[in-house]
């Protein structure tokens, strides 16, 4: 029964760590990657589809991104899905394929970058949080209903925390990494 219990809010906090990191990926650090585009979602022929299904993108130099796509049909749409991203990005078509140049980021950006990764950083402990709450109040209801000793009780209290602590210093492990990723120049 606490072994349920700790599968589960472990589940959901290994979940919440990756699902920060795949957010943290989406960032913009300077360096070009294939996770900027995940986010892009094209008009393909009336269907919203997300860029990494339509083409090819490959990282050739640390600031170049090539966009190839499968349908050339389709280079204006992903142009324009391009455009209208939260990127910040200007694709350049040959026809063939898209390029896209990642500007150098200024001091200032790269400091909004790190609080903006910071505020998500903090919703995730949040959350962590919430889930050890969560966990916790599910010990005490055993407890009330006489399927746990108060041993078990505090034991079990003890185990969720070694969790929470655990999974909150992964989160800051991914933070600090991005933070040093973003501050690279």
């Amino acid at each position: 029964m606490l072994d349920e219990v700790y599968r589960e809010v472990e589940g959901k906090m290994k979940k919440t760590c990756a699902l920060f990191q795949k957010e943290l990926a989406g960032m913009r650090a300077g360096r070009a990657t294939p996770a900027l585009l995940e986010k892009v979602v094209v008009d393909y022929y009336g269907t919203p589809t997300p860029i990494t299904q339509l083409c090819t993108v490959t990282v050739p130099e640390p600031r170049l991104m090539v966009v190839q796509p499968w349908d050339r049909s389709q280079i204006a749409a992903i142009e324009k899905a391009i455009m209208k991203s939260e990127l910040g990005i200007t694709p350049t078509s040959d026809g063939t394929v898209i390029r896209l140049v990642l500007p150098q980021l200024t001091q200032e950006r790269r400091q909004e970058l790190v609080k903006q990764a910071r505020r998500w950083a903090e919703e995730q402990r949040v959350a962590i949080r919430n889930l050890r709450r969560e966990a916790l109040e599910t010990l005490r209801e055993f407890k009330e209903e006489g399927q746990i000793t108060e041993d078990d009780l505090r034991r079990g209290q003890e185990q969720v925390q070694k969790l929470t602590d655990r999974y909150i210093g992964e989160i800051d492990r991914i933070l600090a990494a991005k933070e040093k990723e973003i501050m690279e120049v």
